[in-house]
């Protein structure tokens, strides 16, 4: 526990430095507003996945799990001009409220959403050919192994691929809990380290972000 309060504080301290983000402030309040799970990514983590985009140069991502447009919003933030960003979404209410956030944020003309199933989603995706230099998975847990191993198929070649969560708040450290959204993120996280087809590290802030690259 105690270890728990001195990383709290260490990441509020961290998140006090930097100013107010207005724009990400009412998409938070919004998706709060519907009814939805105060789950977005950590702020620091959001202006991360903003430069990860910028500094790569992408044109072409894709979001696996869209909420509110939190994440949305960090990820165009870093788009070349003329990019895109495609989010796969289950609820078709989280897509009209993450669509609705990202317009008046300013970037609806860069991301679209794909309503429905996210496994069936990125078959068809794959099966048409899309190729994407960026993925961020933020989606249902026991999903995870699958999106990773998709992810791979549809990269090019030092694509990144980016997933949050990858802790559940201690559960994947805890020997007791053996749940099927634990074990999923274990495997997950086994082969995001191991897999020959990847570099990758894994930060342990907040509640724990994987980054890998595609060789």
């Amino acid at each position: 526990m105690k270890g728990n309060i001195i990383v709290n504080l260490e990441e509020q301290y961290i998140d006090g430095l930097f100013e107010r983000d207005e724009v990400l402030e009412v998409i938070r309040a919004g998706t709060a507003a519907q009814g939805m799970p105060d789950i977005a990514v950590a702020d620091g983590y959001g202006k991360l996945l903003t430069m990860l985009v910028s500094m790569n140069g992408v044109t072409n991502a894709l979001e696996i799990g869209a909420l509110g447009g939190y994440s949305g919003v960090c990820l165009a933030r870093g788009l070349k001009d003329g990019g895109h960003l495609t989010c796969l979404e289950l609820m078709p209410h989280y897509a009209e409220v993450a669509q609705k956030h990202v317009t008046e944020a300013g970037y609806g003309h860069c991301i679209s959403y794909k309503v429905g199933d996210a496994k069936a989603s990125l078959e068809e995706l794959y099966q048409s050919g899309k190729k994407y230099q960026l993925f961020f998975i933020d989606a249902d847990k026991e999903g995870y192994p699958i999106y990773l191993e998709y992810a791979i198929k549809m990269a090019d070649s030092g694509a990144l691929i980016i997933a949050d969560n990858i802790l559940l708040r201690g559960r994947t450290v805890n020997d007791a809990k053996q749940g099927p959204a634990v074990q999923a993120v274990r495997a997950f996280n086994k082969q995001i380290v191991s897999d020959p087809r990847l570099e990758s590290t894994i930060l342990p802030g907040y509640d724990g972000l994987a980054i890998a690259r595609v060789k």
